[in-house]
Order: C-alpha cells, then structure tokens, then sequence
C-alpha cells in the first residue's frame, strides 16, 4: 500500500518546484533506542544508518544539497564522555558510507573540527577528501556545529580578509555587508536551505543554520530519526511543493 501512495507522490511532484537544499535534523535517536530496550549506541547506529537512505531519496527527486546536523557543540560539551566517544566512531563509520566510491556524492564536514579529537577529526577530512571532483549531491555533514559560532568565525573570517586589504577598522565598518558574512559560512557557495526537516516531535531549530534558514519553509515531524521512511520524507517535501512561499514579501 506504501508503493503505490509513495509512487503517486513522486509522480505528483514531477510537476512541482523540490527543494535545492534541505536541511535535516535527525532527532530522535536516544528516544527511540530506550522505548526499543537498546542501548543508546545502538540508535545512534541505527540512526546512523538511515542517512544512506536519505540521501538517494533525495537524489531521486533532485536535490542538490542536502545537510545533517549530526552534533552540536552543546553535545560535545554537555553530554557524558561515555555517550560522545561512542558516537564520534559512529560519525566517522557514517561518513566513510557517504564517501564510498560506490556513489558520486561530493561529502563535505562542516563545525568546530578542533574541539573533536585529532583522530577522528583526521578521519573526517580523508574521508570528505576522497570525495573531491566527484559531480553528484552534496551532503554537508555538521559535526561540533553550532549556528551562532558559525555566523561568529563568518564575521570573524570576513574581518580578516578586510583588514589583509589594508582597510582601517572605520572602512570596514562602514563597508561590511551581507554578501560578506555570507561569503564566509560553513556553506559558502551552497543555496540556502529551502526546507529543514526535523524529526523526533520537537518544533525548535535549536541553533540549526541560524543565518541561512530566513527564507527557509520548515516541517517537523513526530517520527524518531530511527523510523522516518521514505513516505515520511515524501510527505516533507510534498507539503513544501504545495507552500506559496514569499520571501518576506
């Protein structure tokens, strides 16, 4: 019964604008692991496991960019050591699945790589490396992310470049713009995210691309990560197809 409804929504869509860029929270992995009787690795695994799946249900229908939010730097500080260790190798086994040669996807990391561990921070890189020249969806991959650092190093970035300019601090002042702080973000060069999808029930961004989310639709779902289907996410996308969308106006 799920094929033929999710094969009407494909064909639906066919005729309608998807998104360029999605944005995805996956929520839900603890919850769901302790109402399962597992262990909270093994939804972080389970979890883990989907974004295959989500990333060729996104190709399918042509989106160009897809990013995860996969760690905050409020987890990497706030949660037990015991729970974090576990999941950065989790992290890791997800993004060498991404950049397997099988596929043509071009892995991008994108956070505060200096406050995660040398040697997973080192495999995060030769893993998003392997995947330079490679043509097909882009998957940002955000790992010790947090929105305001984000627009923080931005600022910060673009300040730099100013003053290596041999621009005074009143000139740069004076001068600074959007397209600056923009040209420097986590996802310089990208569209903004036309839909974020958050699962697990919470209606929050918590932080979740602060900057590029203003002209973003948004849709939450009450599915823990661990059980969004593919008609979970074609009903996301569908609602989004069907939004007037007015970028303010």
């Amino acid at each position: 019964m799920y094929g033929a409804y999710e094969a009407r929504v494909v064909a639906d869509l066919r005729a309608r604008t998807v998104p360029r860029h999605i944005g995805v929270i996956v929520d839900g992995n603890r919850r769901w692991a302790r109402e399962m009787g597992f262990t909270v690795q093994d939804g972080h695994r389970y979890g883990g496991d989907k974004l295959t799946d989500l990333i060729e249900w996104s190709q399918e229908l042509g989106v160009e960019v897809v990013t995860i939010w996969l760690l905050s730097t409020d987890n990497l500080t706030g949660r037990d050591p015991g729970e974090i260790e576990p999941l950065l190798e989790i992290i890791v086994d997800v993004a060498h699945q991404l950049s397997a040669p099988r596929h043509d996807w071009h892995v991008r990391v994108m956070g505060a790589l200096d406050l995660l561990p040398e040697r997973i921070a080192d495999e995060l890189t030769q893993a998003v490396a392997s995947t330079e020249g490679r043509s097909g969806i882009t998957v940002n991959i955000a790992v010790g992310y947090g929105g305001r650092q984000e627009i923080v190093d931005a600022v910060r970035s673009a300040l730099r470049e100013a003053a290596a300019d041999g621009r005074s601090i009143e000139q740069i002042a004076e001068s600074v713009a959007l397209e600056d702080i923009s040209a420097h973000l986590y996802t310089k060069g990208q569209p903004d995210p036309d839909l974020i999808i958050r699962t697990s029930g919470e209606q929050r961004l918590s932080g979740f691309l602060l900057w590029q989310t203003a002209n973003a639709e948004f849709y939450f779902s009450d599915v823990y990560w661990p059980d969004f289907r593919r008609v979970d996410f074609l009903r996301a996308i569908r609602e989004f197809a069907y939004r007037s969308r007015r970028f303010g106006r």
